[in-house]
């Protein structure tokens, strides 16, 4: 984990305002648990995973507007959607994930 805040560091030593993603809620069966953590660089980049596919890429997309706005936002990722060949992350439960904009010191 000490990796992942080194690089949170550089990214903000580099002068760039980065996302801050965290699960801080899950119900049922998701892939990865509470407190799991992921870097939005604002070049649509990503460091660490919550957890892959569909979901990660909205908390991704949310991540750049987080980025862009300043505003901090609770994404709910769901995970029940019905099986059909073009799911890629079916697990059965949802999770939160807070996403909060990172900003380098003045």
């Amino acid at each position: 984990m000490s990796d992942f805040f080194e690089k949170l560091a550089e990214c903000l030593d580099e002068g760039h305002t980065v996302a801050l993603a965290t699960i801080v809620r899950v119900r049922g069966s998701v892939p990865r648990e509470v407190g799991t953590k992921m870097i939005v660089h604002p070049a649509g980049w990503h460091i660490g995973t919550i957890g892959g596919g569909c979901g990660e890429a909205d908390v991704i997309k949310a991540g750049l507007q987080v980025i862009q706005d300043r505003r901090p936002r609770l994404i709910q990722v769901d995970f029940t959607e019905e099986v059909s060949l073009e799911s890629t992350s079916i697990c059965g439960g949802i999770m939160d994930v807070f996403v909060e904009p990172w900003t380098p010191a003045r």
